[in-house]
Order: C-alpha cells, then sequence, then structure tokens
C-alpha cells in the first residue's frame, strides 16, 4: 500500500513515519502549509512577525530532514484557503459570539482528514496516516472505529471526534500502541536531530503560539465594558472585550484591588455578548459554575444511533477525566445528563462521548443548563 504521511516537522510525525515504512508500506511525506501571516493580516500578538524565517517554513525544512533521513520522498501542499474558510472562520464566528470554539476539532475534519486526504487519494496513494495518538480498531464487519491511544496522558481522540467513519478508514494510526517517551526514544535512535528534542507544538492549529488578546485584535474590534458582580450587580471593573475571557478564568480579571476581595477571589461565572457585560462572583458562589445538562448541536455520532437514553463518558476539554453522563437524541441534537453537577461546561466547547474506550463521536455544545443561577 502506498500511504502519504501528514509529516509536520515534528516528532511525533517523524517516528509514525519511519515505523510504517518499517512494516513494509510504501512510504512518503506530505507537509501541509495551512496558514500565512502576511496574507491574513496575522500581526498584532505574532511573536514571530520580524523573523527572517516564518515558523511554518522552519518546521518546513525539518520535515525536509526528516524525510531525507528515513529515505522518503516528501510532498507539499496547501490549504490556506480551506483552512480560511473552514476553519478559521468559524473559530472568529465563535468568539464574536462570546463562545469558546476548539479550532483543532474542524482542522482535522476538514483539512487534515478531507483536503489532504482528496490530495493523497488524487496524487494515486491508497491512504493516508497521521502522527496522532489515536487507535483505529475494524470490527468483523469491516466497520472503522476510533479508540483511546495506548498513552492515556497524549490520547487525541477527543480532536477527531467530528471525523466519519469514512475518514477513520481512510487513516493508519502508527503511534496507537506506543507512548511519548518510546516515540523520543526511537527519534534519538535514528538520530533524527532536527526534531527528536523538539518541543511539541502549542497554541492554535496550525497557526502557533500568540498573545491571544492582541491576536483577536487583527480581526475582532476590541469592545471594553463593564465587570459585574453578580451576586450585589455592583460594576466593580472594567474588561477589555467579552470574547477575551472564559467561564472559570480568575486569573488577569484586573479586579484584585476590590476592597475585601484578595487577588483571585473573583471567578468568571457568565457572559452577556449583546449587552458586553462580564458577570464575575467570588469563590464562596463557586456553584455558578455548575451545570447538570447541555444540549448537544453538530453531532458527528459514528455507528447507529441510540433510540433510547445510554449512558457514556463524557470529556468536555481535553485531558478532562470522562465525566459520566445519560445521552439521548432529540431530533439531530443531544441532550447530555449528568450523573453529577460539572463546573465550568461553556456553549461551543466540544463535547465527546466515549463508550469505554471507544468513542461515539461528538458536537459542539449549543446551550446549558445552571444548577444554580441569579
Amino acid at each position: 500500500m502506498k500511504v502519504l504521511i501528514g509529516l509536520s516537522g515534528g516528532v511525533d510525525s517523524a517516528v509514525a513515519a519511519y515505523l510504517l515504512k518499517k512494516q513494509g508500506y510504501e512510504v512518503a511525506g506530505g507537509f501541509m502549509r495551512n496558514w500565512d501571516a502576511l496574507a491574513n493580516n496575522d500581526y498584532l500578538g505574532n511573536p514571530t512577525i520580524g523573523n527572517a524565517q516564518c515558523p511554518q517554513e522552519v518546521d518546513y525544512q525539518d520535515a525536509v530532514k526528516v524525510a531525507e533521513k528515513l529515505g522518503i520522498p516528501l510532498l507539499r501542499s496547501d490549504f490556506v484557503k480551506e483552512y480560511w474558510d473552514n476553519v478559521f472562520s468559524y473559530f472568529l464566528s465563535e468568539y464574536k459570539k462570546g463562545r469558546t470554539p476548539n479550532p483543532d476539532v474542524f482542522c482535522n475534519k476538514y483539512i487534515k482528514f478531507d483536503s489532504f486526504l482528496k490530495f493523497a487519494l488524487d496524487s494515486g496513494f491508497d491512504c493516508i496516516a497521521m502522527g496522532h495518538y489515536a487507535k483505529r480498531v475494524d470490527d468483523e464487519n469491516g466497520f472503522s472505529w476510533l479508540y483511546k491511544a495506548s498513552d492515556k496522558n497524549k490520547d487525541q481522540s477527543y480532536f477527531l471526534s467530528q471525523i466519519s467513519e469514512q475518514q477513520i478508514a481512510s487513516c493508519l494510526f502508527p503511534l496507537a500502541d506506543i507512548d511519548k517517551p518510546e516515540v523520543r526514544r526511537i527519534a534519538h535512535e535514528l538520530d533524527l536531530e532536527s526534531v527528536m528534542d523538539k518541543k511539541d507544538s502549542t497554541g492554535v492549529c496550525f497557526i502557533g503560539e500568540r498573545n491571544f488578546r492582541q491576536f483577536l485584535q487583527n480581526y475582532i474590534p476590541a469592545k471594553p465594558g463593564d465587570i459585574v458582580d453578580g451576586p450585589t450587580g455592583k460594576v466593580i471593573g472594567r474588561h477589555h472585550g467579552v470574547m477575551y475571557y472564559t467561564l472559570g478564568q480568575h486569573k488577569g480579571l484586573g479586579i484584585g484591588g476590590v476592597k475585601d476581595a484578595p487577588e483571585g477571589a473573583y471567578f468568571v461565572y457568565d457572559k452577556d455578548v449583546t449587552k458586553n457585560v462580564l458577570y464575575v462572583a467570588q469563590m464562596s458562589h463557586r456553584e455558578l459554575l455548575q451545570s447538570d445538562s447541555c444540549l448537544v448541536d453538530n453531532v458527528n455520532f459514528i455507528g447507529p444511533k441510540p433510540t433510547s437514553p445510554i449512558k457514556v463518558g463524557v470529556k468536555f476539554r481535553y485531558r478532562q477525566p470522562d465525566q459520566m453522563c445519560m445521552l439521548q437524541f432529540e431530533g439531530d441534537k443531544v441532550r447530555l445528563h449528568y450523573l453529577s453537577p460539572v463546573e465550568a461546561v461553556a456553549p461551543g466547547q466540544i463535547a465527546v462521548f466515549y463508550d469505554g474506550e471507544k468513542m461515539l463521536g461528538g458536537g459542539i455544545i449549543d446551550s446549558i443548563h445552571h444548577v444554580k443561577s441569579l
């Protein structure tokens, strides 16, 4: 089989490419360019805008060195427009609504497992591969499921919750059964100098580290407003724009000097985009962050939809322990009833459903039901 692996210039995809080659596949690397800082007006908050070489080109050169070391060809593809249209536009629209988006999930759905897959098939490859920590399992009927990786600290099934069974079936995951320390060990053994000690990429998918508040100002004008102590109704400060704050946030609010409120005594529990008000409360009102159910939209469910409520584990955030819930469909949407209240579940977040190790899919949280409100 001819396999095109997404070669990012990082250690995970490099070792994944080596493992595929070792297993006898005909392997080539595919480097994706998905962000153009200059064309996309990415100036404010960009720490690398003045560098002689942009980070993506550094990653590309690292990928070239890996491909040369492994003796595989390297193809390059450009999905800057597709990324803007399908991932970044969604990202901005959610922030404008005061919600909490996760662009990595839609980067996988529309770029890595759609545009890149089409590029691979059009280029004569049989399938793609990725350096994700996730496990594909084909059942006796040939249906492809996605399971959590063996390395639970690095498991990335959460970010793959919007891809379809057909997309899962089209991809190999060589890192399914090994952990990150083993990946580093193999990279050192192979002397992959360009990536073996390279830090994992962080920040927005394919964009990287940014001063987030400044970065958003490139696309959404800052709109300062009042910070209101919800329980008393008093205005106790000014915010820079409600989209810059997350539920549960207690640092960087700029209200530590309020009388009888030491630093960290306040946290964000609600945002009103229409009125441009940020609502906070003191730690004694922590229950304001708790919800007991939520409605999930844009649902991607793998396998047959249940006709009656089923018990599932749910992640509302990456690396969060599974929260036990009862799941039931309401038309095309899913209602999740938590078996115990959960803190800081926010509209716009991704909820991912699991049956033990097996991922059943996920969707975008549309609304939540608070345990207590003012």
